[in-house]
């Protein structure tokens, strides 16, 4: 189950600054580019975190609350995905649901650039020759998608900004231990047999989302944009 928010906006090189609770921000492009997919054209994570207080990996790392992950998508195609190079994670102890946060990013024609309250997290400027440069992919031996295009291709072209409140997928790792008895559905199963476990498997999880308070919301403060 997905909800998304989308926000009418389409821009090159705008800067962001977002105050919310909990959920993932993300930006993706207007349209694909010619003859491309989704990671040829594309995606800038601002934020995203899972809602669980305590997600727990087998080498005992929180990857609930606490953690926020940001990064770009970007390749020649999806077996290229090269968002390990532009990927950046920081923590706080008490988690990212219990405050307003905010998530900021900087995107200008040379870079891209990630905060979270105003503290630099993240910095991608690739060089002369690109994101294909930066990603060594002409060893891929595929063609460049971006050839002729500006060195910040795909990211510059005009992308829309989707707040996201998710439940389920691929985000959540299956040998994570959440406390509350074991995962209710498996990252293997095929989509329509995983989201029917999550749901049969209901009892499990519907007593930590507190339902009637704000704890399973997600709560926006304000968007704010800025062209330059």
């Amino acid at each position: 189950m997905i909800a998304n928010i989308h926000i009418g906006w389409a821009h090159q090189f705008p800067t962001f600054t977002i105050s919310l609770r909990k959920a993932a921000i993300w930006l993706l492009p207007n349209k694909w580019i010619e003859n491309g997919d989704w990671i040829s054209s594309g995606e800038i994570d601002i934020m995203e975190t899972r809602g669980n207080k305590e997600l727990i990996k087998p080498n005992g790392q929180n990857i609930g609350t606490p953690l926020l992950n940001t990064n770009l998508h970007w390749g020649a195609n999806a077996q290229t995905n090269r968002y390990a190079q532009t990927h950046y994670e920081t923590t706080i102890p008490e988690g990212f649901a219990q405050a307003y946060h905010k998530y900021q990013v900087e995107w200008t024609p040379d870079f891209i650039k990630f905060s979270l309250d105003d503290r630099e997290i993240g910095k991608v400027t690739p060089p002369s020759g690109g994101f294909w440069e930066l990603g060594n992919l002409e060893k891929t031996r595929l063609p460049n998608p971006w050839r002729g295009s500006s060195k910040m291709a795909p990211f510059d072209a005009e992308f829309y900004l989707i707040l996201n409140l998710a439940v389920g997928g691929y985000f959540f790792p299956d040998q994570a231990d959440n406390r509350s008895g074991k995962k209710p559905w498996s990252r293997t199963s095929p989509y329509r047999i995983g989201m029917t476990d999550f749901w049969r498997n209901r009892q499990q999880w519907i007593p930590t989302w507190n339902l009637g308070t704000d704890d399973s919301h997600l709560k926006v403060d304000y968007v704010r944009v800025w062209a330059i």
